[in-house]
């Protein structure tokens, strides 16, 4: 409908060995913080690690500095602070064990008032989450990952053929270990929020990857003369003004969320607009090259 790029003719799949080392560098990346998630060595939230939220809402504006040193004069030492300045509001996150999770609140709750006198709030919220729970969590948001991953093979195995659904299964993972290990690298929060963006990341990257896929089994039909690598190209060729804009919109839409969706969705954006990136780059030099690979003798091509 809008060709951006006037008769590209870009050899994508000449780069897949230099596309390989940088997808295996992400990869190897995501599995190390998956190991560090999984022994409880990563910065994990209150959602995975257990621990006490809770959020103040405070009749006048006030720093974080203020609270910070609250905290600080009654004893807490690891805490996470957020404020949402247009709403007087502070979110403070602790993580501590099961036996202390009953004194976190009221301990907070009495610093702030002992060391904030000209500024009254209310307890806006409080959330609870023992340890065992939140194991349990990170065993959920395992499998709900895996879930997805395999509901992806079954779909594009049954759309197309087996081989394009193992080139859209290890494009989708590699797309959720890269973002997943950004994160980790950058020190970030691991949560129930970042899964939620993972599993939309897969989502978008399964779309992305189907466009391609689509394109190119047409093209296997109409062009029974040509070397696969060849239909390949020109195929991916063929929609890259179609997943330039595609891509586009959404990274636009997660920019805005970023700047102005507030902290709540700060992380959730910036994993999407890792993802949309990430997911762009794997649909060209992940799924397809493994297909070639697999399939590249054309036998794929008679169904």
């Amino acid at each position: 409908m809008i060709e951006l790029i006037k008769n590209p003719n870009i050899n994508f799949l000449g780069k897949r060995n230099i596309a390989f080392l940088v997808s295996g560098i992400f990869a190897i990346i995501g599995i190390i913080a998956i190991v560090r998630i999984a022994t409880g060595h990563a910065n994990l939230g209150i959602d995975f690690a257990g621990g006490t939220a809770i959020q103040l809402k405070f009749e006048k504006n006030i720093a974080l500095h203020d609270v910070r040193l609250a905290l600080e004069s009654g004893g807490l030492k690891e805490f996470d602070l957020q404020d949402l300045p247009t709403e007087n509001k502070i979110l403070i996150r602790v993580k501590k064990t099961e036996q202390e999770l009953g004194l976190v609140s009221e301990n907070i709750t009495n610093s702030i008032s002992q060391k904030i006198l000209n500024n009254t709030y209310v307890v806006d919220s409080t959330t609870v989450v023992g340890p065992k729970v939140g194991g349990r969590l990170r065993a959920d948001a395992a499998k709900a990952v895996a879930m997805a991953i395999i509901g992806i093979l079954i779909y594009v195995a049954f759309r197309f053929q087996f081989k394009f659904g193992v080139g859209a299964t290890i494009a989708t993972f590699h797309d959720v270990l890269a973002v997943l290990g950004i994160f980790y690298l950058m020190g970030k929060e691991i949560n129930l929020i970042l899964i939620t963006a993972l599993l939309t990341i897969a989502g978008y990257s399964l779309t992305d990857t189907v466009v391609v896929f689509d394109r190119i089994r047409e093209n296997l039909k109409l062009k029974q003369k040509d070397s696969v690598e060849s239909v390949m190209n020109t195929s991916i060729n063929e929609v890259l003004s179609r997943t330039i804009i595609t891509s586009t919109t959404v990274l636009l839409t997660s920019i805005a969320l970023f700047f102005f969706g507030g902290e709540v969705l700060h992380d959730f954006s910036l994993a999407m607009i890792m993802g949309v990136i990430i997911g762009t780059y794997s649909s060209i030099f992940v799924a397809s090259p493994v297909v070639l690979l697999w399939g590249g003798k054309r036998l794929f091509a008679k169904k």
